[in-house]
């Protein structure tokens, strides 16, 4: 069933070709979700809120084929919903699929290929099972859940909040990206949250310049955020 609401929620818009980006979702506490179509089958990242008019949006482009979950706080209440109405495969890492009894899911444990070109990689820190997407299109595209996302002046880092799971873990997750792509591989990230702080642009470009500029030792004292 689709949730009630006194309002439709807003249509995702086109960020670059082949991706959407959805409104902040008050199920996931402001949690953000993307679309990507795929000329192997279409990707649904997190959950948006889910209603009759997102469900008409989804399939008019072609349904979903998988939805793939970054992290347990991305997690919505109409997962089951869903997944029964776009007939799609629920994929989580191994840790968290736990939280998911009602669904249908396929696990991974380190990484995980959704197609040729989209690959789903194991980042824990914020919680267990943290995970971003890795998409190769448009020079590169990386969604981070809230594994990296934005503060309040716009800049892209691990953020520490009361919430985080394993903060140095999270750390090392971050070198591990640094290590495995270049200025030339990740172009643009889209984090899972603090989307209101990117105004309107809703996307991170020079990605791997922002994150080459992270002083992860520096970063290892940091305050939890409250």
């Amino acid at each position: 069933m689709f949730q009630k609401t006194a309002r439709l929620s807003k249509l995702p818009r086109q960020l670059l070709e082949g991706l959407f980006a959805f409104p902040s979702n008050k199920d996931t506490l402001g949690g953000a979700a993307y679309f990507i179509l795929e000329k192997t089958g279409n990707i649904l990242v997190d959950c948006p809120e889910w209603n009759k008019q997102v469900e008409d949006f989804l399939q008019q482009h072609g349904g979903v084929r998988y939805l793939f979950i970054t992290h347990r706080g991305a997690i919505s209440k109409s997962v089951k919903s869903l997944q029964k109405t776009l007939k799609c495969s629920v994929v989580i890492q191994e840790q968290e699929a736990y939280l998911l009894p009602e669904a249908a899911v396929t696990s991974f444990e380190k990484e995980t290929f959704l197609s040729p070109d989209i690959k789903g990689v194991w980042t824990p820190g914020h919680s267990p099972g943290s995970s971003c997407l890795y998409w190769s299109f448009h020079g590169g595209i990386l969604f981070t859940g809230r594994h990296l996302l934005c503060d309040l002046s716009g800049t892209l880092k691990p953020l520490r909040l009361a919430k985080t799971f394993h903060w140095l873990r999270q750390l090392k997750s971050v070198q591990m990206l640094l290590d495995y792509f270049n200025s030339g591989s990740l172009t643009y990230i889209c984090p899972g949250a603090n989307i209101g702080f990117l105004l309107e642009k809703r996307l991170i470009d020079k990605a791997y310049e922002q994150l080459s500029t992270l002083n992860l030792d520096n970063l290892r004292n940091t305050p939890i955020r409250r």
